[in-house]
């Protein structure tokens, strides 16, 4: 088996011009920044990466520009987050085509009040899984308004074959890590830190093994993950 990955994932913004358009060339300057910065790995087409705003054509061409350009320099994370499980899966199989490392999915939901319940959430895993062969990181993140427990997560985490990294950035994040490393065992491969670090020495005491920080200094977060995990 592959070694799990770990490290510091920094967010990748997405860079546009003056006039809102996308560029891909400030874009490719910002992720050789980020890699000579010291980053173990990226993350594209987050939330912080402004995803929201992007046409599904624009989301293609910076997955291709920026997976291209990376060239296997470090691994590559690609949010394919979306309501529709039929997206979502295609999103991903286009991810793992293009190089990518892994996705990182938040729960279904849409709007204020559209939300699934355990068992809905468990078929859209399940359904995403079956399309890819790439790990799967659940984002656990308030923006999606869905509360994931650890029971939950660790089941997830036995009983879908790709599921086995998480991103909590919820309140009481090293709490809720802990608990999902006691209950999901050697089913979960990355316990991750998603709070833009800010609760990183806290998560780090409880079990976490990577961190997806801003993209800013992630030579200055591994001052601090290098030596832990060194012991």
């Amino acid at each position: 088996m592959p070694q799990p990955y770990r490290g510091v994932f920094p967010v990748v913004p997405t860079i546009f011009d003056a006039s809102g358009a996308l560029d891909l060339e400030g874009q490719k300057r910002a992720l050789d920044f980020m890699i000579e910065a010291g980053s173990q790995g990226l993350c594209i087409l987050a939330n912080f990466s402004e995803q929201f705003v992007l046409t599904d054509e624009d989301r293609e061409r910076v997955m291709e520009a920026a997976l291209k350009h990376v060239a296997g320099r470090v691994p590559v994370i690609v949010t394919t987050t979306h309501f529709a499980t039929h997206v979502c899966a295609e999103r991903s199989r286009r991810a793992q085509d293009l190089g990518a490392a892994m996705v990182m999915i938040m729960p279904p939901y849409h709007g204020a009040t559209i939300r699934l319940g355990e068992g809905g959430i468990f078929e859209f895993f399940s359904r995403v899984s079956d399309a890819i062969s790439i790990p799967i990181m659940i984002q656990d993140a308030p923006v999606a308004g869905t509360t994931l427990t650890a029971p939950f997560l660790a089941r997830m985490a036995r009983e879908i074959a790709n599921v086995s990294y998480f991103k909590i950035e919820v309140p009481q994040a090293a709490a809720k890590l802990r608990d999902l490393i006691a209950l999901g065992g050697d089913a979960i491969l990355g316990p991750w830190d998603g709070e833009e670090a800010i609760t990183l020495m806290a998560d780090l005491d409880a079990g976490a093994t990577g961190a997806m920080t801003g993209g800013g200094f992630p030579d200055g977060i591994r001052q601090i993950t290098d030596p832990w995990f060194a012991g």
